[in-house]
């Protein structure tokens, strides 16, 4: 079996066997891999700690016909001691790495800038740069941009204008104006538009000035539950 090295984040768990995981990781530079580690449930196991999520590490797996082989996993940051010791951080972690898991359906396609994206998310929750369902929320929503599905929230996506913006739709892009919504589309307002520009752009000044709107945080979740065709488990749990 041909060898490869890597770094990348541990999303997810599962169990196999009397002791091994199923480890899926999104790598730097293989995108998504889903690799057996072997013992790694075992107390001697030499490198189980370093396999548990929110964990980022550097990685030599060997390639297998369905899932890789993890031979050796070091620490880079060890995310998720500083984010299992909070219990609100724990959780944005977990809409993270299932919002990613979910986004990302083909496996050792690269994407960088997701990787970016995800390292830069879980380190602000690890060092409580900021509040972390207002982490989790940005994260969401740049993340689902990354892939291609950026809400329009200066201008009306039916006729245009930049003033009046009082309704906002998943299935027509974005925000609406009194004159032109569609009946599915949902009612908001200035603040949760501006607030929903503060997440998509990271414009942590903003954001960290007040708490978000309960607004903000539904239609979030209303945009990613539409773009992923499945609803964020873990951020139900959030609400």
């Amino acid at each position: 079996m041909a060898l490869y090295s890597d770094e990348g984040i541990v999303l997810r768990t599962a169990k196999l066997g009397e002791a091994d995981r199923i480890i899926t990781l999104f790598t730097r530079g293989h995108g998504k891999v889903r690799a057996v580690a072997k013992g790694v449930r075992r107390t001697k196991s030499r490198f189980g700690a370093r396999l548990e999520p929110f964990m980022r590490v550097s990685l030599l797996l060997a390639e297998g016909r369905s899932l890789d082989n993890v031979s050796q996993a070091e620490s880079i940051a060890a995310y998720a001691g500083s984010i299992s010791g909070d219990y609100e951080a724990y959780r944005a972690a977990n809409v993270i790495c299932e919002t990613l898991n979910d986004l990302v359906t083909t496996e050792h396609e690269p994407q960088p800038a997701q990787y970016q994206l995800v390292v830069g998310a879980l380190h602000a929750l690890a060092a409580r740069a900021h509040h972390a369902q207002t982490i989790c929320e940005s994260y969401v929503l740049r993340a689902l941009a990354l892939a291609g599905w950026t809400p329009r929230l200066h201008a009306c996506v039916v006729c245009g204008r930049t003033d009046g913006l009082t309704f906002f739709s998943s299935a027509a892009g974005g925000a609406m104006c009194m004159a032109d919504h569609t009946p599915e589309a949902k009612p908001t307002n200035a603040a949760v538009l501006r607030q929903l520009r503060a997440l998509l752009d990271g414009d942590w000044r903003t954001l960290d000035a007040q708490p978000l709107e309960p607004g903000t945080e539904r239609l979030v979740e209303d945009w990613a539950q539409y773009y992923l065709e499945r609803p964020i488990r873990s951020l139900r749990l959030l609400d």
